[in-house]
């Protein structure tokens, strides 16, 4: 067979009538009769703009102001294999590196290599700084994914992994999807002794 050009709802376009749409009216719908109903304080009818529970635009900006991007790393699917040698390859310090401006570095005397931590008022984390014009000033990337390892008894995941920094809270009511990208955290050169990352630490095999 040909290859052919896919055009979205190219059916739809050219035939209407015959190719109805899965939507109440069979047509494209911007208001949603079934939706506005529910009357849901945080997910309308139509779309909107609901304001974010983070972001740089907010009040918490003052205390956290850079805005954590926990994107889909590039060595892995999410988190597997992070054990394997190409995710193992991309680690700074063997901590999952963290992508900052130069401008967000320079204010914060960090260099690239440093282990840095982030933090916010849900917990920290380690990570391995890796300065970088490829991500806008007042914007962190930290990929998700790194097997989490929390230190004993303080608690700071010393591996680099997000979900301890992002908010545990849906989309809206209805969508409930995820909303790791509505994080504000700040981050600084790590101090004192730094503990080593255990993730991959084989367990202790007790014998009867």
């Amino acid at each position: 067979m040909a290859d052919h050009e896919r055009v979205l709802f190219g059916d739809f376009r050219a035939q209407p009538k015959d190719y109805p749409l899965a939507t109440p009216s069979g047509r494209i719908e911007i208001f949603s009769d079934t939706i506005d109903a529910f009357g849901y304080d945080d997910c309308a009818g139509h779309p909107r703009w609901f304001e974010p529970a983070e972001w740089l635009g907010g009040e918490q900006a003052k205390r956290y102001p850079l805005h954590l991007v926990s994107n889909q790393p590039t060595t892995r699917l999410h988190s597997q294999l992070d054990c394997g040698k190409t995710s193992v390859a991309g680690k700074v310090q063997n901590r999952e590196p963290v992508l900052i401006h130069p401008q967000d570095a320079a204010a914060r005397e960090i260099s690239d290599g440093d282990v840095v931590r982030l933090y916010n008022d849900r917990g920290a984390c380690l990570a391995g700084a890796r300065i970088s014009d490829d991500v806008r000033p007042g914007v962190v990337v930290l990929s998700t994914g790194a097997w989490y390892d929390p230190h004993t008894p303080t608690g700071l995941e010393r591996h680099g992994n997000p979900n301890v920094l992002t908010l545990d809270k849906g989309t809206s009511r209805l969508a409930q999807g995820p909303s790791a990208h509505t994080a504000l955290v700040e981050l600084e050169r790590a101090a004192g002794p730094i503990p080593a990352v255990r993730a991959f630490d084989t367990p202790k095999i007790l014998c009867d």
